[in-house]
């Protein structure tokens, strides 16, 4: 799909990988709406995108309702919706069991719903908006999520998020194959550690420690290369119903 020219929801955009695909989006013509929590940079974001600014829409993503009256909006104003690109998230460390007991089930719903029914909530409803769209080449949008390499090779501790990314990789080619006929193309990347939020602040010598057993490059992702993936995606219409590894060969270890 053609980027100059597109309509596109970023979900998490004010910072990280969410901020660096917005701008990147913004730079190649699209016109961008940013969505994050309330207090976050997303204002002055949206206001320094390329083209003359976008749009900052203040949203907590486990509020599914608020989150679908949000698009409704960004929508309207943006007159479409082609690209939607979901990088919030986040986890917790706790163990299936430990001495204190199992894994409370309120923390663990917490997690899925942040993670995984929040990014589910956005595909769908970004989905029909995209099914109005006339079609370019017969496509009409493309679903970008955010799993993570810890769906594959969790490490103790991560169960809750680890179930949230998986199921995130998983939906990936039954969504493709649901809105095929559409024209609409759904895909997930999943990044290693990157240099986004708390990590950002990790030195040097820890970072080293944590990305040691990557192949190459040894060191953590930097939010740009996500955003080169994602526009990639939305170029190259053969992607389609796959969650794509962004982690210089890292294969995490049980800790």
């Amino acid at each position: 799909m053609e980027i100059n020219g597109k309509k596109a929801v970023v979900i998490g955009g004010a910072s990280g990988m969410g901020r660096a695909t917005a701008e990147m989006l913004a730079e190649r013509g699209a016109d961008v709406a940013i969505f994050d929590r309330e207090g976050s940079d997303g204002k002055t974001v949206a206001e320094g995108l390329s083209g003359g600014g976008g749009a900052f829409y203040p949203v907590d993503v486990t509020d599914f309702t608020g989150t679908e009256q949000a698009l409704q909006t960004a929508v309207d104003k943006l007159g479409g919706l082609h690209i939607t690109v979901t990088t919030a998230g986040g986890g917790i460390a706790k163990r299936t069991l430990t001495k204190s007991g199992p894994h409370d089930l309120e923390s663990f719903q917490q997690v899925i719903d942040l993670n995984l029914i929040a990014t589910f909530n956005i595909s769908r409803l970004a989905a029909a908006h995209m099914s109005k769209n006339e079609p370019e080449d017969e496509e009409r949008g493309v679903i970008i999520n955010t799993a993570s390499i810890a769906a594959f090779e969790g490490q103790i501790g991560q169960v809750a998020y680890t179930a949230a990314k998986a199921a995130i990789a998983g939906m990936c080619l039954t969504m493709a194959r649901d809105l095929g006929s559409l024209g609409i193309r759904v895909l997930a990347i999943a990044p290693s550690l990157f240099l986004t939020g708390l990590t950002s602040m990790v030195p040097d010598e820890m970072a080293a420690t944590l990305t040691r057993d990557a192949a190459f490059p040894k060191r953590m992702g930097r939010p740009e290369e996500y955003a080169k993936l994602a526009l990639a995606i939305v170029d190259n219409p053969m992607l389609n119903g796959q969650c794509l590894r962004l982690d210089a060969g890292q294969r995490f270890a049980p800790k």
